[in-house]
């Protein structure tokens, strides 16, 4: 141990390091017994055995050759408990001992081929979701279950199931050809950039963020850049989350009120992440052709180093969103990209833009596209139809701050305290 008992007892910093520690680990551990759900168990384990014997023994001069030896234990008296014709195969297995450390190279591949085991197209999203901050993010069932707000015996089966889909579907634990890794790392982005699109605004609840799921979503994609540094979607995604997430301090009250975009204290803005996004996002954007990370992250950018919403370049940012609708046509582009038009070419432009989204199913009853409406028609001076609008926005949302927000708007507007006290 490099450190005496009870010197090295920071829980945080323990879980840091376990985190970045998980992939590796369970890429070994993987390829050497080839069983990824009870590999992914495995690992789990030996997580929770250095969480009790680090903080009073120290820190172990190998942390990852701890945890392999550990979790290779667990496997071993796991498979001698299998059938017999598994039997010999494993006590090799004793004999030879733990997996070896293995060098960078074998080292970057077997986390990316655990990431796109994770992130296998044979599961749904919110499986993809739960296995990758499992299995990838070291997160464990109780933690991912809280951060969702759903019961852990609920996450534990999501998870369980999702490993033995993937067991199912004869998935191998191996880097895809080009043509298929192209498509998996698609679905691996959109696992991550859905990860922190629902920490930084959470869907449900009473928080208006959650934090542990927009940090680990970061991290993972820090991670994946380090992995791929030529991908330039990669740097697009970190790019994203870094200039999105620099808002974060801004975006809520002492109470944890929503603060929408354009009344926020600027000065309470992360610069040294919106100096790192813009790096990265000015670095990618020449490389090759912009995919639709790039795009959002550019428009990100463009907010952040507006000293203020009348400073804001929004014609650059109104083809910013002509270019992203293009690339990736859809209802939610659509709506940002006529607050956009609203901005160029006043309200009523963005209203008529808004009609046209009024058929849209997947849009329809949603509370932003009412929110929006609201804003836009308070920007055209019918306050009337404004509060209409925002009542609506407010009976629909499903998050507590987001509904009191618009709760608010609308009794500003000369809506009833008893409405805005029942938001």
């Amino acid at each position: 141990m490099t450190q005496g008992a009870g010197t090295w007892a920071d829980a945080q910093g323990i879980a840091e390091e376990l985190r970045e520690l998980t992939p590796p680990v369970l890429g070994a551990l993987v390829r050497r017994f080839g069983q990824f759900d009870a590999c992914e168990d495995a690992v789990q384990d030996s997580l929770l055995a250095a969480v009790q014997a680090w903080p009073g023994q120290g820190r172990p001069d190998n942390p990852k050759g701890w945890l392999l030896t550990v979790a290779s234990r667990r496997m071993i008296d796991e498979v001698r408990s299998e059938h017999a014709r598994r039997r010999r195969e494993h006590e090799q297995a004793v004999v030879t001992g733990p997996p070896a450390e293995v060098g960078p190279e074998s080292e970057h591949d077997d986390s990316l081929a655990l990431l796109f085991l994770c992130c296998h197209p044979s599961l749904s999203g919110p499986s993809q979701v739960a296995l990758t901050l499992r299995a990838v993010g070291g997160l464990t069932t109780a933690q991912i279950a809280a951060a969702f707000l759903v019961p852990e015996p609920t996450m534990a089966q999501r998870i369980s199931r999702a490993k033995q889909a993937i067991k199912a579907s004869g998935a191998r634990f191996e880097m895809p050809g080009p043509a298929e890794r192209t498509e998996r790392l698609g679905i691996v982005l959109h696992v991550l950039y859905l990860i922190f699109n629902e920490g930084y605004t959470a869907t449900t609840g009473a928080d208006l963020t959650a934090p542990v799921l927009s940090g680990e979503a970061i991290r993972l994609t820090r991670w994946l850049y380090r992995l791929l540094p030529r991908d330039s979607e990669v740097a697009g995604l970190l790019a994203l989350m870094l200039l999105t997430d620099a808002r974060r301090d801004a975006r809520s009250d002492p109470e944890g009120g929503l603060i929408p975009l354009d009344e926020q204290d600027r000065s309470r803005w992360d610069q040294d992440r919106i100096a790192e996004g813009v790096a990265l996002i000015s670095a990618a954007l020449p490389a090759g052709r912009p995919g639709p990370y790039q795009v959002q992250a550019a428009i990100a950018a463009v907010h952040d180093e507006a000293e203020s919403v009348d400073a804001t370049d929004w014609r650059q940012v109104l083809g910013l969103y002509d270019l992203l609708e293009q690339l990736t046509p859809g209802p939610v582009v659509s709506l940002n990209r006529a607050v956009a038009l609203a901005m160029v070419a006043g309200p009523a432009a963005g209203l008529d833009a808004l009609r046209e989204l009024e058929a849209d199913a997947r849009l329809g009853g949603h509370h932003r596209l009412h929110s929006t409406r609201a804003h836009l028609l308070e920007m055209s001076g019918d306050l009337a139809g404004a509060l209409a609008s925002y009542a609506e926005a407010a009976s629909r949302a499903t998050s507590l701050p987001e509904r009191r927000y618009l709760a608010g708007r609308a009794a500003r507007l000369g809506g009833s305290r008893e409405f805005s006290a029942e938001m």
